[in-house]
């Protein structure tokens, strides 16, 4: 299996097969490499349907030469305690912010969200991100704009005044439910087309399975989380390699 960076060939194979509408996962069967590498390739250069194999070449190289600066800018804006090597923090970070914009967040958004995830306080300040992520504080305000809106942080003030973007385990609680409450407003509309449609319609009856699919996955999701919350607030248990 071929390691390392990928090769300009790989990248125009990889074009290949997003232009044949392949799944990541056959285009990296195909490269004898893990999926997770395709998929962190193309979402970091442009997405599926924007993706260039040359300009991805182009701009992988302009980051290799920035890439010992950057590292350095990260060990100083977020120090590494614990002994952890600092490349690999950060070879870490770019896979979970590519990861995060996989599953739907923005490009700003889940890097923001990395950045505190990987935090051992949780909290950061708007101008400690801005200098981690190299970028303004107004693209810092409207990345955590959204991620308020969708129950994945909340802020507090420090002493100085100050806000703090924080991450807790509560908030995943919290934002699974703010899903399901999403997933109930569109029950709800979809069952007024129901008798705005004429309920013995086609269209009525699309919606009302719907409606009713969207239901069961609501009050699933809802008991499921209640049945979980305890997790949120369990310490893992030491595994082998911790007692070492």
């Amino acid at each position: 299996m071929p390691g390392g960076r990928l090769t300009q060939s790989e990248r125009r194979q990889i074009a290949l097969g997003l232009a044949d509408s392949l799944p990541y996962a056959e285009i990296a069967r195909r490269l004898g490499r893990p999926t997770s590498t395709v998929t962190r390739e193309v979402m970091r250069n442009g997405g599926p349907t924007a993706y260039r194999a040359d300009l991805a070449h182009r701009a992988t190289e302009r980051r290799a030469q920035r890439r010992r600066p950057a590292s350095s800018r990260a060990a100083k804006h977020l120090p590494q305690s614990h002994g952890r090597d600092v490349e690999a923090v950060a070879d870490y970070e770019e896979a979970l912010t590519t990861v995060l914009m996989a599953s739907g967040l923005p490009k700003m958004a889940a890097g923001v969200l990395t950045c505190l995830f990987i935090t051992d306080t949780g909290c950061l300040t708007a101008s400690q991100l801005a200098q981690h992520l190299q970028v303004s504080p107004a693209s810092v305000s409207k990345a955590i704009a959204f991620l308020e809106s969708q129950s994945l942080v909340r802020r507090e003030r420090d002493e100085r005044r100050r806000d703090r973007y924080i991450v807790d385990d509560e908030l995943f609680y919290q934002a699974t439910i703010a899903s399901a409450r999403a997933n109930d407003q569109l029950v709800e509309t979809a069952r007024r087309g129901v008798a705005v449609l004429g309920p013995h319609t086609p269209a009525a009856h699309r919606l009302e399975n719907i409606a009713r699919f969207l239901d069961f996955i609501s009050e699933s999701i809802t008991r499921a989380a209640e049945q979980a919350r305890e997790v949120l607030h369990t310490k893992p248990a030491a595994t082998p390699a911790d007692g070492q």
